[in-house]
């Protein structure tokens, strides 16, 4: 019990700060407009002020979905029930080697600043169904999972540089390309370079159905 209200207590936490620091982006945006007059301001700054309440009635939301935690489901029913009404969710097919631990603490770090997405890990070996539905067949692999579609995947560590050293950033920016998370592209980035070829992708752009393919990957 102690356990869960301690991480109940970070991610109420994580919140607050996340706010804070939408608010403060607000004054900012504000403090770079010119030839404006104060009512045009106050216009904008009780708009983006209601933009920040929406946006932490979302946040509550989402903690009560379980955002904002790296959770381990454990069998494929368990996937479907987490998967059930998520906009943005991302499932890390693993298995016990290396490469899955580095995606582990990398995963781990992005739930708790990304609110807007949930994040889970599945053992492959538990899913037979699911990882031959999705043809998956290197580990680690990232399911990019929108409105209860897969839309694209991350496999490997090819598309993060091919190394098991790379920084956090790299796998915010390669999830934020297809639309996984909410990035701020200003800040700059260090992602590595596109997608080598022959690295399976999904997605409007690079993903073309064939006549095998079916509205959802998870229908019957």
């Amino acid at each position: 019990m102690a356990q869960e209200a301690m991480a109940q207590a970070i991610i109420e936490q994580t919140v607050v700060n996340l706010a804070r620091q939408m608010e403060q982006q607000v004054d900012r945006e504000l403090n770079k407009l010119d030839n404006l007059g104060d009512d045009d301001i106050e216009a904008i700054r009780l708009k983006r002020v209601a933009e920040m309440k929406k946006r932490q009635e979302k946040m509550k939301e989402w903690v009560a979905r379980g955002h904002g935690e790296y959770n381990e489901i454990h069998s494929e029913q368990d996937f479907f029930k987490e998967m059930k009404g998520e906009e943005r969710m991302i499932c890390h097919f693993y298995r016990e080697n290396w490469p899955c631990k580095v995606m582990d603490k990398h995963l781990s770090i992005l739930s708790k600043k990304h609110l807007e997405t949930k994040f889970v890990k599945l053992n492959a070996e538990k899913a037979p169904f699911l990882t031959d539905r999705l043809k998956i067949w290197m580990l680690p692999t990232l399911a990019l999972i929108q409105n209860e579609k897969t839309i694209d995947y991350v496999v490997g560590l090819d598309q993060l540089g091919g190394k098991d050293d790379f920084e956090t950033s790299v796998l915010a920016e390669r999830l934020a390309k297809s639309d996984m998370i909410d990035y701020d592209w200003s800040a700059g980035g260090k992602a590595a370079a596109a997608a080598p070829k022959g690295i399976r992708k999904g997605g409007s752009k690079s993903y073309k159905k064939t006549e095998s393919d079916e509205d959802s990957d998870f229908d019957d």
